[in-house]
C-alpha cells in the first residue's frame, strides 16, 4: 500500500502545472465538498500568537454555536494541560479573536457568554458583532476578499483511484459474544408461606449489609429464587450469609449481586434416609463342589478335592 501512495504522489507532482520548487512546501488543493472551515490567513499566519493559539482559534471557529469552550471543555479534548490553554485564550483575547462578557439570565443568575470573532479587524471596523450559526453549506461560501492575502493557488486535479489488487481483510472483533445469563432458580411450587418467608427475607437483606437495599419490583423479582433456596431446606440465616458475606465495596447493582449469588450458589437437594441408609450386608454363600476322589459334595470356591481326601493323602 506504501508504493501505491508514493506512485500517486508522484502522479498527482507531475500534473501540477508550472515549475516545483526545489525546496519548501507544495500545496495539493482538492476542494473541499463537505465538513469545511473558511480561516483567514490573518489567524493561520498570525505574526504575535502562538501555535497553541492558532490551533484553539481554528478549533473553535469550526464548532457550531452553542458548543463549550471553557478551559475544562478544552482540556477534556485536547492533551495540552489547563495552564497552556488558559495562556492560549488570553492571546487570542487579546488580539480580539476571542470576547468574554458576564451576562445576567432571565431568572437572576450570572452567565458567561463567549463570543469568536472570525476578523477582529472587520469587527472593529463596523463597531457591531454577528453571529451567525455554523452550519456547513451544501456549495462553499466564497471567503471574503482581503487585499492583503494572496490568492489561492488552482486546485490539482484529483488524481484517478488506485485499484487494489487484494480485497480488504475484514478482522472479527475482539470481544466474542457473552454466554447467556442463567435463568433464576424456581421452586417447584411457590406456596403462599414459601413467598411470605422469601420477601422477607430480602426486604431484611439492609438489615445485615447496608449496602443491598433492593427496592419492591426486586424483592418480587428474587423471590422465586429465595424460595428454591427454602424449598431445598435451606435456614433462613444460611441463605442470608450466602447473600451478604464477602461484598463488592462498594456493590454497583445489589439486585445483580444477589440473583447472581441465589443462581451460581444454590445448593443441591438434600439426601433422603434411603439415600443415607448403608446398604444392607448380603450373606456369604459359597458355591458346592464335587469331590474328584470320592465325588462327595463340599463347599468351596474352587472345584478339587474334599477335606476327607486332602487328610488321607496327607497322612499317606
Amino acid at each position: 500500500m506504501a508504493t501505491q501512495h508514493h506512485n500517486a504522489l508522484t502522479r498527482v507532482l507531475a500534473e501540477l502545472p508550472g515549475p516545483l520548487p526545489a525546496f519548501g512546501v507544495i500545496h495539493i488543493a482538492i476542494p473541499h465538498t463537505s465538513r469545511f472551515t473558511i480561516v483567514g490567513n490573518h489567524l493561520a499566519q498570525h505574526a504575535e500568537l502562538s501555535l497553541v493559539a492558532i490551533g484553539i482559534g481554528v478549533h473553535i471557529q469550526s464548532l457550531p454555536v452553542g458548543s463549550l469552550v471553557g478551559i475544562k471543555a478544552l482540556t477534556a479534548r485536547f492533551a495540552d494541560g489547563e495552564m497552556r490553554i488558559a495562556a492560549a485564550l488570553r492571546e487570542l483575547e487579546a488580539h480580539g479573536y476571542l470576547r468574554r462578557a458576564h451576562v445576567r439570565l432571565a431568572n437572576g443568575r450570572m452567565a458567561t457568554r463567549t463570543v469568536f470573532c472570525n476578523q477582529p479587524g472587520a469587527l472593529e471596523r463596523a463597531g457591531r458583532v454577528v453571529v451567525a450559526p455554523k452550519v456547513p453549506p451544501a456549495v462553499p461560501e466564497e471567503a471574503p476578499a482581503v487585499p492583503e492575502e494572496p490568492p489561492a493557488p488552482p486546485p490539482a486535479p484529483e488524481p484517478d483511484p488506485v485499484p487494489e489488487s487484494h480485497p480488504p481483510v475484514r478482522v472479527p472483533p475482539r470481544t466474542a459474544p457473552k454466554p447467556p445469563r442463567r435463568p433464576l432458580p424456581q421452586p417447584r411450587e411457590l406456596t403462599p408461606e414459601l413467598r411470605q418467608t422469601a420477601s422477607a427475607i430480602l426486604a431484611d437483606l439492609r438489615n445485615h449489609a447496608e449496602a443491598l437495599v433492593l427496592s419492591e419490583a426486586d424483592v418480587e423479582e428474587l423471590i422465586p429464587g429465595v424460595a428454591a433456596w427454602l424449598e431445598r431446606e435451606v435456614h433462613p440465616g444460611a441463605i442470608r450469609h450466602a447473600l451478604t458475606a464477602d461484598l463488592p465495596k462498594p456493590p454497583k447493582y445489589p439486585a445483580k449481586i444477589v440473583r447472581h449469588r441465589l443462581t451460581v450458589l444454590l445448593p443441591p437437594q438434600l439426601p433422603g434416609a434411603e439415600e443415607l441408609a448403608p446398604a444392607a450386608r448380603r450373606p456369604l454363600v459359597i458355591p458346592l463342589q464335587n469331590c474328584d476322589g470320592c465325588d462327595r459334595a463340599f463347599r468351596s470356591r474352587e472345584p478339587g478335592h474334599c477335606r476327607g481326601c486332602r487328610d488321607l493323602a496327607a497322612a499317606a
